[in-house]
């Protein structure tokens, strides 16, 4: 699998997690935005030029990683976060 790299993007309102590919022009996205102190995961793309290698998790993981590091948590309005979610049940502290 090609190295990965996630770079965060935005501001203390909302804000974008980068999924780069090395290799690969095209970017994952995981789109964020702050509701009544609470980070809502709006939506997670990947491009079919970089799916299937773990690229969409890589983002939710670098969410999960600030949010156990900056104390915030985190309502997960897209699907992908939701049942990401569910399937790890060590960050239930984290969820909104």
């Amino acid at each position: 699998m090609e190295p990965v790299s996630i770079t965060r993007h935005g501001n203390d309102q909302r804000g974008e997690f980068h999924a780069h590919v090395e290799g690969a022009k095209a970017i994952g996205r995981l789109t964020w935005v702050l509701r009544g102190g609470v980070r809502v995961a709006e939506h997670t793309f990947v491009p079919p030029e970089i799916g299937g290698r773990g690229v969409a998790l890589k983002l939710v993981e670098a969410l999960i990683a600030d949010a156990r590091e900056q104390g915030f948590r985190i309502e997960p309005e897209c699907s992908y976060v939701a049942a990401q979610f569910k399937r790890h049940p060590e960050w239930a502290d984290l969820r909104a």
